[in-house]
């Protein structure tokens, strides 16, 4: 077992608060990944050597002010410069954010947000932006909004991908306003007018299946996840919990500390992941040994699986705390930090790698599963007759 550095525990806080998230994210921005504020002012000092890049930069500013057909929007200039230099990093993890994104970037991390409650991201293969799921008790489920239905356009204007940001920017407003979207299904375009409304991320869902085997669903790792966890543990043990199924199928991820609360709860002392920058330091996030489930896992994962998802099912799979089943995970191996500068905008930025306990790094790779189940509807009753025999033996 690998023991934490005195570096680890110096940078504790740096490692613990950030934030993992992937493609599709809930409609506030497209991507949300790491979550370390800091405030920072504004440089105000040029190199010489830098006078070149900057001077090209203002002679192009000036000459589209001079002779664009129509008087610019300086301010979007402005923010749009901001965006295309993180945009020539061609990572879709790093990104900046305009005051009013940050603000809505870090309202989703509490688990609370006002939208119309459906999850988004990229379809490449066609240019658009793709619901990937429409949660329960929502506006846009009661407005039929399905999985897999295209956004073409929102309040009139047509969107791609590539504006995914400002496609969720205008889908939010106001509580009890009105937003108009055009979906594209089947190749038929639908018009639908949604009300906003708040959104309560319910990240935690349990129960008690046959033979004392329970259940918890984790949906995204939210601010109260970790909370909502232990209830739904503490419920099932009193139950007479035997074995335990932890599903973050289509869990696209979140707050790395709630990783880390959770490993607490059921690992013991574990590392749970470490993480490796462009110098090659490490750190090592570990879990703490108060508390320790001694029962049969079975962690449900499938492609949707992904980042702070992917972190707990490596934790306990390659600690030997139990085994996974269905598909192979999304394969996001790679940490954000995310900064707030004083005038409210930021931005996140891809710092560092991270990797399973014994090492593996699954960028663009996953984890495969113990078990291979495809068919969703087969995975959960495979996981049920695996832990029988456990209970068994």
């Amino acid at each position: 077992m690998v023991e934490v550095s005195d570096k680890m525990k110096n940078n504790k806080d740096s490692l613990e608060r950030r934030f993992l998230r992937i493609i599709p994210v809930v409609i506030v921005t497209a991507i949300v990944t790491s979550l370390v504020l800091v405030n920072l002012g504004f440089l105000g000092f040029v190199p010489p050597s830098e006078y070149k890049k900057y001077a090209k930069y203002k002679l192009l500013e000036q000459s589209i002010k001079a002779e664009f057909y129509k008087k610019p929007d300086e301010k979007k200039l402005e923010e749009a410069t901001y965006k295309g230099l993180f945009s020539g990093l061609d990572d879709v993890y790093s990104s900046y954010y305009t005051a009013d994104e940050m603000k809505q970037l870090l309202e989703v991390a509490t688990g609370k947000y006002v939208g119309i409650g459906f999850v988004v991201g990229a379809d490449k293969a066609t240019g658009a932006i793709k619901v990937e799921s429409v949660m329960d008790n929502s506006p846009a489920k009661q407005a039929d909004v399905r999985k897999g239905d295209l956004v073409v356009a929102v309040s009139g204007k047509k969107y791609s991908y590539m504006e995914m940001d400002i496609a969720v920017k205008n889908i939010r407003g106001p509580e009890n306003t009105s937003v108009k979207i055009t979906f594209l299904r089947d190749g038929k375009k639908i018009d639908k007018t949604i009300t906003r409304k708040e959104i309560k991320i319910v990240s935690i869902e349990s129960r008690m299946l046959e033979d004392k085997i329970g259940y918890i669903n984790i949906k995204s790792f939210e601010e109260d996840t970790a909370k909502d966890f232990r209830k739904a543990l503490t419920s099932l043990e009193g139950q007479g919990m035997k074995a335990l199924i932890i599903d973050v199928r289509d869990d696209g991820g979140g707050l790395l500390t709630v990783v880390q609360d959770i490993s607490d709860r059921i690992l013991g002392k574990a590392v749970i992941v470490y993480t490796k920058d462009r110098q090659g330091n490490k750190n090592y996030l570990k879990s703490s040994d108060k508390e320790k489930l001694d029962l049969p896992i079975v962690v449900l994962t499938n492609g949707n699986s992904a980042s702070a998802s992917e972190i707990l099912t490596g934790a306990v799979l390659d600690n030997k705390a139990g085994i996974s089943i269905g598909e192979t995970t999304y394969g996001k191996g790679l940490v954000q930090g995310m900064l707030k500068l004083k005038d409210g905008s930021g931005y996140k930025l891809t710092t560092a790698q991270y990797f399973t306990p014994n090492g593996s790094y699954i960028d663009k790779k996953g984890i495969k599963p113990t078990i291979e189940v495809k068919d969703k509807a087969q995975q959960l009753p495979k996981a049920i007759e695996y832990l029988k025999e456990k209970i068994k033996k």
